[in-house]
């Protein structure tokens, strides 16, 4: 079983859960093409970096997703990212020794989240991000950033017990 990363439930507006996430850190890189920072990323946490540490995979995997919306939103093209265990901080995460590969300080924040099954396509993360952006709309809930999808689990798990999620920053009002 691996490290999940950790949240409170704050509240919930039907399928939707509005959570607390603490400061975590991320392994990252970018790219313009679909999952293809997996490897990458896979073989950071496996020994590729300056400690040759292996890091336990934790989830969900968190990539990128560009939906279009109609509100403005602040955009950073394609990225893949794995959490990394609470276990480390800024000072001991393993320095990558690849430079497509960077760690980043996600800062304390607050996610709409809307969870789902089944294997993730263009037609189904889009699907659910407008559910998601919908539901907000209806209790006017401000998002802010763009949309990302979160998964967690391996890829050869079965669809229909995969669990997935879109979820999107909120401004707390």
């Amino acid at each position: 079983m691996v490290e999940k990363v950790p949240y409170t439930i704050v509240k919930k507006i039907g399928a939707v859960e509005i959570r607390r996430y603490p400061e975590i850190l991320f392994a990252v890189t970018e790219n313009d093409a679909y999952d293809s920072g997996f490897n990458l990323l896979f073989r950071y946490i496996t020994g590729e970096n300056k400690t040759r540490r292996r890091i336990p995979m934790t989830a969900p995997v968190v990539t990128s997703e560009n939906i279009a919306m109609t509100a403005p939103v602040v955009t950073r093209g394609k990225y893949m990212a794995f959490s990394i265990p609470a276990s480390y901080t800024k000072d001991t995460v393993p320095t990558p020794t690849n430079p497509a590969v960077h760690i980043e300080i996600q800062t304390e924040r607050t996610l709409a989240v809307l969870r789902f099954s089944g294997r993730t396509n263009e037609r189904t993360v889009s699907k659910n991000t407008q559910m998601l952006l919908a539901a907000l709309l209806d209790h006017n809930i401000r998002t802010k950033g763009d949309p990302v999808l979160m998964r967690y689990n391996s890829p050869f798990t079965p669809g229909f017990l995969r669990r997935n999620e879109i979820g999107v920053e909120i401004t707390e009002s």
